[in-house]
């Protein structure tokens, strides 16, 4: 074949794929406008929201400080942080535990078992949610982190995604350390967590996010308003009898840049956690 029927063939195709590309580029465009309208809307008036304007205004400084005259912003922050921090770190320590035992140490009735914890998976949230408020008031942990993460630092949904990915993990080298001398425990620590780490990536990417968008759960057991959360202060905001929509909008920039900053950061080891890639 000849460079000119190859260049021939090339063009061809890359003519062939021009409506593909643009219709990559409208759907790109579609999903990314949402974005950049709460970014402009930030910096706008509650008129110019209402009217539409989509262009960049000049009073961002003037809603952050409307946002944060009447409202507790840096605390909800800081409470958003701790709360969702806290429960990632636990979360992934007992649910790459279960994941890591159901899979490597796997019998008929741990196999049962899981299917029990699967069919947790089938329960709506709001069908637990008055016997988990009982529980936690009579515990006393209202307005604490441990009322905030309690109810989902063992997910099925995470402990059957390490299993999954436990399969990938080399028994061979889990073997040969027990006859150099290692425990169970040092195994996981020193070997199942390094080879695991896009999982983990993968995983801590999911949990922050769910717990940093929490709003249902955190709403019944942080009565407190120095307890609440970033989603909490927007309802807030939002329920007002008039809205301040360039303030509002303020409010959920704040709220959605820390989301967006650690998929960014963690963007390819989650991939190759969801798809169950060991390094």
């Amino acid at each position: 074949m000849t460079k000119k029927t190859v260049k021939k063939n090339k063009s061809s195709i890359q003519r062939r794929l021009i409506p593909t590309y643009i219709f990559l580029t409208i759907v790109s465009l579609i999903s990314v406008f949402p974005l950049y309208w709460m970014i402009t809307a930030a910096t706008n008036t509650t008129v110019d929201v209402a009217r539409g304007k989509i262009m960049f205004g000049s009073h961002f400084v003037e809603n952050f400080t409307n946002l944060t005259r009447g409202n507790d912003l840096w605390g909800s922050l800081w409470n958003s942080f701790k709360y969702a921090g806290v429960q990632t770190i636990v979360a992934l320590l007992v649910c790459s535990l279960a994941g890591f035992g159901f899979e490597l140490y796997h019998d008929k009735m741990k196999d049962r078992l899981f299917s029990i914890l699967l069919l947790a998976m089938m329960v709506p949230q709001v069908a637990t949610m008055i016997p988990l408020f009982k529980m936690i008031s009579k515990m006393k942990l209202l307005n604490t982190v441990w009322a905030f993460m309690l109810p989902a630092i063992s997910t099925p949904f995470l402990i059957m995604m390490f299993r999954q990915n436990s399969r990938n993990f080399p028994v061979d080298v889990m073997e040969a350390a027990r006859i150099d001398g290692l425990g169970e425990f040092q195994i996981f620590f020193r070997m199942y967590m390094p080879i695991q780490r896009s999982t983990y990536a993968a995983a801590a990417v999911i949990t922050f996010m769910n717990a940093w968008n929490a709003y249902m759960w955190p709403k019944v057991v942080m009565t407190d308003n120095r307890a609440q959360t970033m989603p909490m202060l927007i309802a807030n905001v939002a329920n007002g009898y008039t809205v301040d929509y360039g303030m509002l909008m303020v409010g959920v920039l704040f709220c959605s840049l820390p989301t967006m900053i650690i998929f960014f950061i963690l963007q390819k080891q989650f991939a190759e956690g969801i798809t169950g890639a060991v390094k």
